[in-house]
C-alpha cells in the first residue's frame, strides 16, 4: 500500500527544473510600489505605508497571522544552568528554559566568550537538538522527535556530538557567542505536529493564521524577549540565522522582528531567498505537497501558478532593510537555486538604496568563494546543501564589517 500510494505522489508531481533555459519569463512585484499604485517616495513612506502592507500580503497568504492570544501571551524564563568556566575556561554556558505555557517548555542553549561581555550573538534554531552542538555532558538531552514515526524518545548520552555546522569555538574566538534552541521544541515538524507545539495552546488556526513556520519564528522572537534581559548579551547584536528550512524562518523572524540587528540565510530556497515566479528546483507545489504544515492554509492557493502571489520573496529580503542581510549558496545544491536567491536580493536594492545603503548589483553571480560584503552580502561555494567552516567564517567577516567589533 505504502508504495502505490507513493507511486500515486511521483506521478502528480512534476519534474524538477534545473534547465535554465526552461525558466521562462516571469515580472516581479516592484518592492516600491503601494497597493494602490502610488510609488513609495521615501524612508517614511516604507515604514509607515509599504512595509505594513508586506508584512500583511506575507502573513495573509504564506505564513499565516500569530494570534493576539498568542501575542498577549506571557513567555516566562528559568535559568537553570549558568557555568562561568564552560569549556575548559573558553566560555559561559547558559541554559534556560522558555514556559509557553500548559508544560509546553523549549530551552535555549548559550555559548558566550568568557571575555568581552557583553557579547554580540548568532542566535539559531537547530534541527537535532541541543546536545549535538557539542559534546558537553551537562547540556540538558532533549526529547526528539522523529518526523517519518511521529513519536519522541528522550535523547540517549551516546547521541552527544559535536556538529560541523555549529563551529563554536571558532565564534567565541572571534568575540560572538551561539544562542540556539531545538527547534522541535517549539513546534514538530511533521503534519499533525500542531497537536503536540506551541500552536497546540490556542485555537485550531484559521487559513490565514500561523504555520510551523511562523510558530518557530514566535519562538525565535520569544528567545529575542529573554535576551534582551540578559546583561553578557549585547541586545544590539543578536544576529537571526538559520540554514535551509531555518532559513526560511531567520528570514520571516527577521522581517516581522526588527530587534534582530542583522539576518544570516544559508540554502534557504523555496519560501526564504529563491524567487518563486523563478521555476528552478524547489516550487511552491512541491513545498504544499510535502510539508503543508510549514505555512497557512491560504498559501496553498499559489501551488499552481505562483504568478498569482501578491509578493515574491526580493520583498521578503526588503523587509529585512535596512539592516545587514547576508544569503549564503552551495554550488551543488540547485534545489535551493541559488541563482534564484542572488536575483531576489538583487531585486530587494532599491529598498536599501532609499536607505542610503548598497545591495546587490549587476545581474553576474560572483565566482566561487568570492563573497560580497555590501549591506547585502552574498556567496557562493563548491558543495552541498550544509553548513560549513567556510561559510561561518564569512558570517563573522560580515558580522565584524557591518555591526563592528
Amino acid at each position: 500500500m505504502h508504495t502505490l500510494l507513493l507511486s500515486l505522489f511521483l506521478a502528480q508531481t512534476p519534474p524538477v527544473n534545473y534547465d535554465e533555459s526552461k525558466v521562462g519569463t516571469y515580472t516581479l512585484p516592484d518592492p516600491l510600489k503601494l497597493e494602490n499604485g502610488q510609488p513609495v517616495r521615501s524612508k517614511t513612506d516604507w515604514e509607515k505605508k509599504r512595509r505594513p502592507e508586506l508584512l500583511a500580503l506575507f502573513e495573509t497568504n504564506m505564513h499565516g497571522r500569530v494570534p493576539e492570544a498568542a501575542k498577549r501571551a506571557k513567555v516566562t524564563y528559568d535559568v537553570v544552568d549558568n557555568a562561568r568556566d564552560a569549556l575548559g575556561g573558553k566560555a559561559i554556558r547558559k541554559q534556560v528554559v522558555m514556559h509557553f505555557g500548559r508544560g509546553h517548555d523549549a530551552t535555549i542553549l548559550m555559548y558566550l566568550p568568557a571575555s568581552g561581555l557583553p557579547a554580540p550573538v548568532f542566535l539559531a534554531l537547530n534541527f537535532t537538538g541541543n546536545h549535538t552542538i557539542l559534546p558537553d555532558p551537562a547540556i540538558r538531552l532533549p526529547e526528539i522527535w522523529d518526523a517519518k514515526s511521529k513519536t519522541h524518545h528522550t535523547a540517549t548520552e551516546s547521541s552527544r556530538n559535536k556538529s560541523s555546522q555549529w563551529q563554536v569555538e571558532t565564534m567565541l574566538a572571534r568575540g560572538y557567542g551561539l544562542v540556539t534552541i531545538y527547534y522541535n521544541e517549539i513546534e514538530p515538524d511533521f503534519d499533525g505536529g500542531i497537536a503536540f507545539g506551541v500552536r497546540s495552546l490556542y485555537p485550531k488556526p484559521a487559513p490565514d493564521e500561523w504555520g510551523a513556520f511562523a510558530a518557530w519564528a514566535y519562538g525565535l522572537s520569544r528567545a529575542m524577549d529573554y535576551l534582551e534581559t540578559d546583561h553578557d548579551v549585547d541586545k544590539e547584536r543578536v544576529v537571526v540565522m538559520g540554514h535551509s528550512r531555518l532559513a526560511k524562518t531567520a528570514l520571516w523572524a527577521g522581517a516581522q522582528d526588527t530587534r534582530f540587528a542583522m539576518a544570516v540565510a544559508a540554502g534557504s530556497g523555496e519560501g526564504g531567498a529563491a524567487l518563486s515566479r523563478r521555476d528552478y528546483g524547489e516550487t511552491i507545489l512541491l513545498v504544499n505537497q510535502r510539508f503543508p504544515h510549514w505555512t497557512c492554509e491560504n498559501y496553498k492557493k499559489y501551488s499552481n501558478d505562483p504568478s498569482k502571489l501578491p509578493f515574491d520573496s526580493h520583498e521578503l529580503l526588503a523587509l529585512i532593510a535596512p539592516r545587514p542581510l547576508y544569503l549564503a549558496a552551495a554550488e551543488d545544491d540547485r534545489w535551493a537555486d541559488p541563482r534564484g536567491e542572488f536575483l531576489a536580493a538583487i531585486a530587494a536594492g532599491p529598498v536599501y538604496k532609499l536607505f542610503g545603503k548598497q545591495g546587490l548589483e549587476g545581474d553576474d553571480m560572483p565566482a566561487l568563494e568570492k563573497p560580497i560584503m555590501n549591506t547585502i552580502g552574498f556567496h557562493i561555494r563548491p558543495g552541498k546543501h550544509e553548513v560549513t567552516a567556510y561559510d561561518w567564517d564569512r558570517f563573522l567577516d560580515f558580522a565584524d564589517k557591518r555591526l563592528g567589533k
